[in-house]
């Protein structure tokens, strides 16, 4: 069979342009310290001499890509604003998580669970199936309760107390809902304090609840604006799963939620 042009050229590696690389090298600096950087800085972020890496910015300031402030620092232009913007208009997180979730539950061997604050509350939109038979009573639609289970708890650790309190009005409907008298009362206990350690380790866990012999964790994927826009969960059961925080799987999970919150738009809070 006779080959195209074009099958000839898309076969063939792809050559691109060497000063076009080096001046990407200087957008990913700048993206990875996620503040306006000196010329100084940016160079050796980027592993280049401050002579050249001045004129790779010249031009990117010129294209609008770049912009440089009174200060002499380089931040994001009016250029990348507006192709950043065109990028956010375009994200779905359950298709564009779609990918990650399929790889996790294959380098795990676990169900993964991904969930949307619906209506009615923490709501599973995707589950993609481990290849090891597991009785886990979870299906897509499923409302999951914010006091008794992972996902559940993850979206509540991350809502306004004005939404949780209205959320949690209803969890007696629920999966493993729970009756709750007072969200204040609950806040300045035990719960409080469980929600308290989400924030502070990234992810929560539950070990044979609601369901008995399947133990799960769960940890949320942020979006640009930094609210929760998906809970991904690891689920399997008891035997031969790594419930510590630590542990393998969480690790696996927390990478994964990184790259999607990352790819989402999310940037995390450096010190100075």
């Amino acid at each position: 069979m006779m080959t195209t042009f074009d099958e000839a050229a898309d076969a063939r590696p792809q050559r691109g342009i060497n000063a076009l690389d080096a001046t990407g090298e200087l957008l990913r600096a700048l993206v990875a310290a996620g503040r306006p950087l000196t010329l100084r800085d940016l160079a050796f972020a980027a592993g280049m001499p401050p002579a050249k890496a001045f004129a790779h910015l010249v031009s990117l300031v010129k294209v609008g890509l770049l912009a440089r402030d009174e200060a002499g620092f380089f931040h994001a232009g009016d250029l990348s604003r507006a192709l950043g913007l065109i990028a956010l208009q375009r994200l779905s997180p359950i298709r564009d998580a779609e990918a990650e979730i399929v790889a996790l539950a294959a380098s795990t061997s676990m169900t993964v669970a991904a969930a949307t604050l619906g209506p009615l509350g923490p709501t599973v939109i995707r589950l993609e199936e481990s290849a090891r038979p597991q009785h886990v009573s979870l299906r897509v639609g499923t409302v999951m309760s914010l006091v008794n289970t992972a996902i559940g708890r993850v979206y509540a650790a991350y809502l306004s107390r004005e939404m949780l309190a209205s959320l949690m009005a209803q969890d007696g409907i629920r999966l493993a809902g729970a009756v709750v008298e007072g969200v204040s009362k609950a806040l300045e206990g035990e719960y409080g304090a469980r929600l308290g350690e989400i924030r502070a380790r990234g992810l929560d866990t539950a070990l044979g609840a609601p369901v008995p012999g399947i133990h799960t964790l769960a940890a949320p994927v942020f979006d640009h604006t930094g609210s929760v826009c998906l809970v991904l969960a690891l689920i399997g059961s008891a035997g031969g799963f790594d419930s510590a925080a630590d542990g393998a799987l969480a690790r696996a999970l927390l990478a994964a939620t990184r790259r999607l919150s990352w790819r989402f738009g999310f940037m995390e809070t450096r010190g100075e």
